[in-house]
């Protein structure tokens, strides 16, 4: 029999569903998985998620595994050369933008340690589990904040989709197999 999943994921799509059993939702917090997950999640932007997971391998390929020391250095060479490679998203406000939030990214880690420190400003490294939003009071705070470092494409519904994403929020459907609460 099947396993319920959360009415988004496409069960047709096994990129889709691994990454809706494996890894959505679930705690991750070592930097490089931040920052890349940052990059991916400000690449959807007007897009689906799945049209950005589809194109995961070949961003981590351009931008050199998201090595943040490499893609810090990325110059009008290398923003030509993502333009036009057709495997990723090849739109140049958010491709620029990639590299800007790198190096306030990096400046977030030199200051607090670790991004993930940072993040805990906010989250006192707590798990928020709710379900059926876009937003929140903790995604409209990070938001902000960034935005006031200076990053792009990080308004407060891509930072909710980024908290789902690395566990901070945790969102399975009440239907699915992987749901729980904060009483579980």
């Amino acid at each position: 029999m099947e396993k319920n999943r959360c009415k988004w994921c496409n069960m047709h799509n096994s990129l889709y569903i691994k990454y809706h059993d494996e890894e959505w939702c679930q705690p991750q917090f070592d930097d490089k998985y931040l920052l890349e997950m940052l990059i991916l999640e400000s690449f959807q932007a007007g897009l689906s998620w799945e049209c950005v997971l589809n194109k995961r391998e070949d961003f981590r390929k351009t931008y050199d595994n998201f090595d943040i020391d490499k893609i810090c250095e990325f110059d009008e060479n290398k923003i030509n050369e993502l333009i036009s490679n057709e495997k990723i998203i090849r739109n140049k406000l958010k491709i620029k933008a990639s590299i800007n939030n790198a190096k306030i990214f990096k400046k977030i880690q030199n200051e607090y340690g670790t991004f993930h420190n940072y993040l805990k400003t906010f989250t006192q490294d707590k798990t928020v589990y709710e379900t059926d939003k876009t937003t929140s009071t903790l995604s409209d705070e990070i938001s902000k904040d960034l935005q006031q470092k200076g990053m792009k494409f990080v308004g407060s519904t891509i930072i909710y989709s980024y908290l789902q994403a690395i566990g901070v929020i945790y969102s399975h459907d009440e239907e699915c197999f992987l749901y729980k609460n904060k009483e579980d």
